[in-house]
């Protein structure tokens, strides 16, 4: 845990993949909230607090991949919840069918016959062919 750390500090610049907790205090709901908006799109949103009101207020108010409320590490390892992040630490998300939808290539594959001869829809148009198109899209 690193106590009374300064805004400006390096730890404070990147996404912080533990085990490194910064303390920084705070007065208002508004000013945490100034802080956690620093950066935008955190990775995960971990929030510890009794009051359902302080719940909304940031789950409603902070864009985050995922998250959790008096708990950590519950919804990264539940395969149920698709894990991932949002803005700079947009991945996809994953767990689960997200897995495979993220991990997976989707190609789109286009397949013209050979037994009619379409050439006509391309350039350059002459007068015949404008009057096949435009009888073909009516």
């Amino acid at each position: 845990m690193l106590d009374n750390v300064p805004l400006d500090s390096p730890v404070m610049q990147e996404e912080i993949f533990g085990p490194i907790l910064p303390i920084i205090p705070y007065d208002s709901l508004d000013e945490a909230l100034t802080v956690v908006r620093r950066n935008r799109y955190p990775l995960a949103l971990y929030l510890f607090t009794e009051s359902r009101e302080v719940e909304r207020f940031f789950t409603g108010r902070v864009e985050f991949g995922g998250g959790s409320i008096n708990n950590t590490m519950m919804h990264l390892v539940n395969p149920k919840l698709p894990f991932g992040g949002v803005g700079n630490s947009g991945m996809g998300s994953y767990h689960g069918r997200r897995s495979f939808e993220t991990f997976s290539h989707y190609k789109s594959i286009l397949r013209t016959s050979t037994v009619v001869d379409l050439s006509f829809i391309y350039a350059p148009y002459t007068l015949l062919k404008l009057t096949w198109i435009k009888r073909l899209m009516r």
